[in-house]
């Protein structure tokens, strides 16, 4: 069984795709995934990144692509330590795989205390600045993404803030990852920048690593056609590998 082909059907192995905080799956509508896998999207509403991580194992049977985003890399990162036999290629973007700081706990806290407190509208608009290059939206990109963080509303927003506080750093595992990986920044991330995706990239051997320049941290709404690109080199890169090995 090849990296790209599920060994049940012989089809290309699907997509699982995984959002960050505030996000779903309307930030990938403007990506072209590449034709002839299947396109599964993975909601975070649990408060530990283990069992988000098990969600996102559990979405499909076999092989699969993850591609993820901030919070949605993290959780990636957690299934590739529990089941890189399971991860035929990985594409991750605007994130950090390291361990939380004591001044994100925090942050962390008091935004869950605003959101308790009724006041989710007020959270979202402190994390607005942070998603937009150099913390400047353009009316329309400030007005799509409060629409999202909506949708997603305030009790998932509380889950995923308290997923946040369990992460780990990933770097052992990244070390040991032999999947295809494709590693995405923005050159204007203030939230993620382009070091943190250094580091990742220099962690996975083999990894790809592209900078966006222009672009902040929801790259699939600012450079779409830079993901759609990954994911097609992806795809590509995975047909000559297999995924690696279960841990005895």
């Amino acid at each position: 069984m090849t990296g790209v082909e599920d060994g049940d059907t012989g089809r290309p192995p699907p997509f699982v795709v995984v959002p960050g905080m505030l996000c779903d799956a309307s930030l990938w509508r403007d990506v072209g995934f590449p034709e002839g896998h299947d396109v599964h999207h993975v909601a975070l509403r649990r408060r530990d990144i283990g069992e988000l991580a098990e969600d996102v194992l559990a979405t499909v049977t076999g092989p699969f692509v993850l591609v993820g985003l901030s919070l949605g890399a993290i959780v990636g990162f957690e299934a590739l330590r529990r089941a890189p036999e399971r991860i035929a290629g990985l594409c991750v973007m605007a994130t950090n795989a390291g361990p939380p700081r004591p001044e994100q706990y925090t942050a962390w806290r008091a935004m869950d205390e605003l959101i308790a407190a009724d006041r989710f509208a007020d959270a979202v608009e402190q994390t607005l600045p942070d998603m937009f290059p150099d913390r400047t939206p353009t009316p329309e990109a400030a007005r799509r993404y409060r629409a999202m963080a909506h949708s997603v509303g305030a009790t998932a927003a509380r889950a995923q803030l308290a997923a946040q506080a369990t992460r780990t750093d990933a770097a052992p595992a990244l070390r040991t990852a032999r999947c295809p990986t494709a590693v995405l920044a923005g050159e204007r991330d203030t939230l993620c920048p382009p070091s943190y995706h250094r580091a990742i990239a220099d962690s996975v051997p083999g990894a790809a690593l592209t900078l966006l320049p222009e672009a902040g941290h929801l790259l699939p709404w600012q450079r779409p056609e830079a993901v759609t690109a990954a994911l097609r080199g992806l795809v590509t890169a995975a047909g000559g590998t297999r995924p690696a090995p279960a841990a005895p």
